[in-house]
């Protein structure tokens, strides 16, 4: 579809069309040495959720920009409306352009927070319109709800196409950037689960984060793929209730299940989510194959890593797995990437195998080479700290994360391995 595009040096910045003449708007930046430049921290906009705070480095930054990327039905615009109503001190604009008033306000109820809110609701999807109605409004914040749907003048195609995409967001990051504003916007993402529209998009914004989750499951996860004003790897993580979402401050509990008796193919792993360390349950069934081709299946974890953990224990150790069908799951629908969740996949697999259940009071931290060796991990005083806050016994790690680790801090069992021979020997004797 052919899309005509004015000329750049006849184009207007929508927002400015409508905004009085300031000095921001005005202003003309000089080149300054680096060792002459006053720098403060900024005063960032804290919200009542400090899982949100916390992804985003400490609040919300005056003049960034947010995208927020995910699934359809996943809860971005819960999550979105329930952040501007639990703000009364902030003036919060929020812009849709998929729902009415009636179903905004129908929402808004559900979500109990609607008394006392300092939110103004607009359904308007053309920017022209919205930057007059911000200049009414005047708002401390500003939320987009999505930027697929808004269209610029300044374009003559459709909504939700590349060119209007991008436009859009320009128009939006100028109006950010000169009046100090911060602007959320909700950003649709495709089959392959990257963000809908200009990859430029993404280089463009402030902050891009990705809210994930089974929706069988009612744990959502937002997690910070870029960040300019904190770290790139940090994790909220949220239940889905009828009420909305809740903050969930302690992950590890939720992770682990509860049970009367010990039951084999089950061990505990302390991984770390970016920064956060968490205590997970990984699940393992081995059993005999009832057909040519054994199965192995993998949910949360790489089943390619699975394949190489599984060559190691046979051609290492001499475990026949391949007449085997191998299941391994990580249970409350995470999905790891943590090298360290290797031991606890290998303890897993080998007590259902086996048969026989591992200690309920232990974890597993560690990394499994080719050789069969375990290899140290990183932060692994971290791992150790939220074992013993959830009140685990004992830790098994490599030999390699002992040196410069103080053990007598901790009232926890340190276990050091070097190999998987002496884990089995360990657990298994």
């Amino acid at each position: 579809m052919e899309e005509v595009v004015t000329p750049t040096s006849s184009r207007v910045p929508e927002w400015r069309s409508t905004a009085p003449s300031t000095a921001a708007t005005k202003r003309t930046n000089k080149a300054a040495i680096i060792h002459e430049i006053v720098y403060s921290e900024e005063q960032r906009i804290l919200t009542p959720d400090k899982e949100f705070n916390r992804v985003l480095g400490g609040g919300i930054v005056p003049g960034s920009m947010v995208l927020i990327g995910g699934e359809p039905g996943i809860g971005k615009s819960t999550l979105m409306l329930q952040l501007a109503l639990s703000l009364p001190a902030v003036k919060t604009l929020y812009i849709s352009g998929e729902e009415s008033e009636q179903q905004i306000k129908m929402r808004a109820e559900r979500l109990s927070q609607s008394s006392k809110a300092n939110c103004y609701i607009l359904t308007e999807s053309s920017t022209q319109h919205i930057f007059k109605q911000i200049e009414v409004v005047k708002p401390n914040v500003v939320v987009i709800d999505s930027i697929q749907t808004l269209h610029s003048s300044q374009i003559e195609s459709a909504p939700g196409s590349v060119s209007q995409v991008r436009e859009c967001t320009a128009e939006l990051l100028r109006f950010a950037k000169e009046t100090n504003t911060p602007v959320l916007i909700v950003g649709h993402i495709t089959k392959d689960g990257s963000i809908a529209g200009p990859k430029v998009l993404e280089h463009m914004v402030d902050t891009v984060l990705q809210f994930e989750g089974d929706r069988n499951h009612v744990y959502r996860i937002l997690r910070s793929v870029k960040n300019r004003f904190g770290s790139s790897s940090e994790l909220g993580i949220y239940e889905m209730q009828g009420a909305g979402l809740r903050e969930v401050s302690n992950p590890s509990e939720i992770m682990l299940s509860q049970r009367e008796s010990p039951v084999s193919g089950v061990a505990v792993a302390a991984m770390l989510e970016g920064v956060r360390p968490l205590m997970i349950e990984v699940q393992a069934l081995v059993s005999n194959s009832a057909f040519g081709t054994p199965q192995r299946t993998a949910t949360g974890f790489d089943t390619k890593r699975l394949s190489m953990l599984l060559a190691v224990l046979e051609k290492r150790f001499g475990f026949r797995l391949s007449a085997q069908d191998v299941f391994l799951n990580i249970a409350g629908g995470l999905r790891v990437e943590d090298p360290a969740i290797d031991l606890a996949v290998i303890a897993a697999l080998i007590s259902s195998q086996q048969d026989i259940p591992l200690p309920s009071q232990v974890t597993f931290a560690g990394e499994v080479g080719l050789s069969g060796e375990i290899r140290a991990v990183n932060r692994i005083e971290q791992r150790i700290a939220e074992a013993e806050k959830l009140g685990f016994d004992g830790i098994f790690i490599s030999k390699y994360n002992v040196k410069g680790l103080d053990a007598k801090k901790y009232n926890i069992a340190i276990r050091p391995m070097a190999t998987l021979e002496n884990l089995f020997n360990a657990l298994f004797g």
